[in-house]
């Protein structure tokens, strides 16, 4: 919990991402909520309603019965009813009120990045060849990602530019991994790419629910791992703009970086160096 001086402060924390909602007490009082944080919390945030109203109607009518008592109201006064409203400060989109596309795409991205660097793995010869592949192939499914979830179903929401910047980083980071785990290790690294990624790195992502419902510090481990990122990413582009990004941003990039250095260094490791023998002539 964290108080704040007003409903405005609240309000902001709330666009900012900072907190997930609030609770305005005073002669209004009331529920601040944004569902585009998803239904887990603003279910939370929904049911404080009820006894939030309860316990003001009952402080209500007790201050009046003390008044009656000492003789400053007149008997039969009743204390007016109190009413608790709940604003949705950052709604979802109407295209995807529920939220099920945007926590859906998740597993998506996840997929495509680690296939793309399979493909890349197995089919693409040579350092340079393969760098070249995965930028391409995380540009080609960045955009045509983003142009099913936005244009199309209408779940992604902001800028178009941003949003497919964003996609096309997420499977650059995982494709440019696997394919660096691969250049390092092998057919085995396919494996430990495909498995950090998918086994580890996604069910810490946070996409369905807040960070704080995992068993601490998994929760916020599980930002440092593309899924997590790009989730978190994506989410704040849509609907938190005020929020800072720089964090998955950069998460992202370092993924990018690491496999690219990979590649790299597997590459020139296991060049070989072949110098032929001395040859003598036979003067016949």
């Amino acid at each position: 919990m964290t108080a704040v001086g007003d409903r405005q402060d609240a309000v902001d924390l709330i666009n900012t991402r900072t907190v997930y909602g609030a609770i305005v007490l005073g002669q209004s009082p009331e529920i601040l909520t944004a569902s585009a944080n998803g239904a887990a919390v603003s279910q939370i945030l929904d049911q404080l309603a009820a006894p939030i109203q309860a316990q003001a109607n009952a402080a209500a009518q007790a201050a009046v019965t003390q008044a009656i008592a000492a003789g400053q109201a007149p008997a039969g006064t009743t204390a007016p009813a109190i009413t608790v409203a709940v604003t949705d400060v950052v709604p979802l989109a109407s295209t995807d009120a529920r939220g099920v596309g945007l926590t859906a795409a998740a597993f998506p991205l996840v997929l495509g990045g680690i296939l793309g660097g399979v493909l890349v793995s197995l089919l693409i010869t040579g350092v340079w060849r393969r760098l070249t592949s995965v930028i391409v192939y995380a540009v080609v499914t960045g955009v045509g990602v983003t142009l099913i979830m936005q244009p199309w179903f209408g779940i992604l929401q902001g800028s178009f530019a941003l949003n497919a910047a964003a996609i096309t980083l997420a499977m650059a980071a995982t494709a440019s991994f696997v394919v660096g785990a691969n250049a390092l290790l092998g057919r085995g690294g396919i494996a430990v790419g495909s498995v950090l990624t998918m086994l580890i790195g996604n069910p810490l992502s946070s996409a369905t629910q807040p960070l704080q419902f995992d068993v601490a510090p998994w929760g916020a481990v599980g930002q440092w791992f593309v899924p997590g990122a790009s989730s978190t990413l994506i989410r704040d582009l849509s609907y938190f703009p005020d929020a800072s990004t720089i964090f998955p941003w950069l998460v992202l990039a370092g993924w990018t970086a690491l496999g690219i250095v990979a590649m790299f260094v597997g590459h020139f490791r296991n060049q070989q160096v072949i110098s032929s023998l001395a040859v003598s002539e036979d003067p016949a």
